[in-house]
This record gives C-alpha cells, sequence and structure tokens, in this order.
C-alpha cells in the first residue's frame, strides 16, 4: 500500500524557512521526501542548521533573499531549480511585524510589512508559477494568519497583508487550477514563535480565553497541514483557508 503524502522526487521552496514555522514545515516536507530549498533573509546561520538537520546539499539548500525585493524574490526560484531541477511546491512563509495603532502608525510601518507579507507573496509566487505552469503541476500554500480573517487590535498592516494573501491565493487558484497547479493558505493562530515572543502576559491570556484547545500551538502543529496541501492526495483542494488555531476563530 502507498503511503499517504509521499512527496519523492518533489522539490520545494520555503520562503523564511529557517525558524518558526517556516523551519517546521521545511522539516515536515523533507521528512516526507522532498528536496527543499530553504530561504532566509538575515539569520545564515539558523538556515544552515535547518539544512544540516535535513542532510546533504543533495537534500536542501540555502538562499539568502528578502522576498520584498522582486528581483532577489525571482532570485529564489531561479537558485532553487538551478540546484534541484524543477520547483514543485511554493510556500510562501517569510513574513514581518511592525505592531502600532493606526492613529501612531508610520507609512515605513506600513509599507515594511506590505512589502514582505503581501508584495513578497506576489512577487514569489509570479516567478514560481512559469515552471509550474509548463511542467503541468504545482503547489502553491501561503502562511497567512487569523488575523488576516478575524483582525487584530495594533496590527492593521499586518491584519491587511495577511488578508491580502488571503484573496490573492483564492484568485491564482482560478487561474492556474486547469494546469494542475492548486492554491491554497494556512492561517496559523497564536504559535509559539519569535513573533509572538514579545507578547505580554495580558495579552496572552486575552488570546488564550479565545483558544478553545486551551493551549498555545507549536511550528509542529502547522506543518502537518502543509505537508498534506503539498501532496496529490490534497489535488482536490484549491483556493481553501485551512486554520490551524486551536479554535480560535469560532470565538
Amino acid at each position: 500500500m502507498t503511503r499517504l503524502f509521499d512527496l519523492t522526487g518533489r522539490v520545494a521552496l520555503v520562503t523564511g524557512g529557517s525558524r518558526g514555522i517556516g523551519k517546521a514545515i521545511a522539516l515536515a516536507l523533507a521528512a516526507h521526501g522532498a528536496k527543499v530549498a530553504i530561504n532566509y533573509a538575515t539569520n545564515a546561520t539558523a538556515a544552515e542548521e535547518t539544512a544540516r538537520t535535513i542532510g546533504g546539499a543533495d537534500a536542501a539548500i540555502i538562499i539568502a533573499g528578502d522576498v520584498g525585493d522582486p528581483a532577489a524574490a525571482a532570485s529564489l526560484v531561479e537558485q532553487t531549480i538551478a540546484a534541484f531541477g524543477r520547483i514543485d511546491i511554493l510556500v510562501n512563509n517569510a513574513g514581518v511585524t511592525a505592531d502600532d495603532l493606526i492613529l501612531r502608525m508610520s507609512e515605513a510601518e506600513w509599507d515594511k510589512v506590505i512589502d514582505t507579507n503581501l508584495k513578497g507573496t506576489f512577487s514569489v509566487t509570479k516567478a514560481a508559477i512559469r515552471p509550474m505552469v509548463r511542467q503541468r503541476f504545482g503547489r502553491v500554500i501561503s502562511v497567512s494568519s487569523v488575523a488576516g480573517i478575524v483582525g487584530n487590535a495594533g496590527q492593521a498592516n499586518y491584519s491587511a497583508a495577511k488578508a491580502g494573501m488571503i484573496g490573492f491565493t483564492k484568485a491564482i487558484a482560478k487561474e492556474v487550477a486547469s494546469r494542475n497547479i492548486t492554491a491554497n493558505i494556512i492561517a496559523p493562530g497564536i504559535i509559539d514563535t519569535e513573533m509572538t515572543a514579545d507578547l505580554t502576559e495580558a495579552q496572552r491570556g486575552e488570546i488564550m480565553r479565545m483558544v478553545a484547545v486551551g493551549r498555545t500551538g507549536k511550528p509542529e502543529d502547522v506543518a502537518p497541514a502543509a505537508v498534506f496541501l503539498a501532496s496529490d492526495e490534497a489535488a482536490y483542494v484549491t483556493g481553501h483557508v485551512l486554520t490551524v488555531d486551536g479554535g480560535l476563530v469560532m470565538y
């Protein structure tokens, strides 16, 4: 019997893949047989550690680049194909925050988050779709957030970018479905990463009041969703938003 979610022979590019959710996804894809290109913006040491955990250069490579720069974003795809000969799976995970209330939020804070989280998703996806169309196969998986569904006070920029990722993904899902390419969203809730480490106890307590399962999530709680959406078993799933949030959006 063929095991479920076998990604042998597939090649994945994970943006922001050196730490947190991106790292967990990269490791999970590799554990199911995929070769993985790990993109990072600043922390080469973390990226190298993730690649070493996966294996040698025939199984994983690291690629530096800021997805907010369209030229760099296109280069990520080019370098992935140069190393492994193809690209089958794109995980748009790179993201930043610059939180502030709207009355205090600067244009620079707005642009920083939109450029990385939303424009970066556009730029890398556009570059990856072309070879996927030629090979008539592809999986585009973008890591949004429940903030893009319900909003989050103090995160107008982040919520807007994450909501934009959802609309963008649904649009391209319709554009490329006939080419055997799916496009889906994972929307995590509160996950223990560097991005959530600065929450105060009061903030964490307020959020936890809305989480049905009664605990924060781990990056490893999110990664299996990406493995499923990347697999052949998910061929009939596209334009979908999969929340991995412990029931937060039900509140």
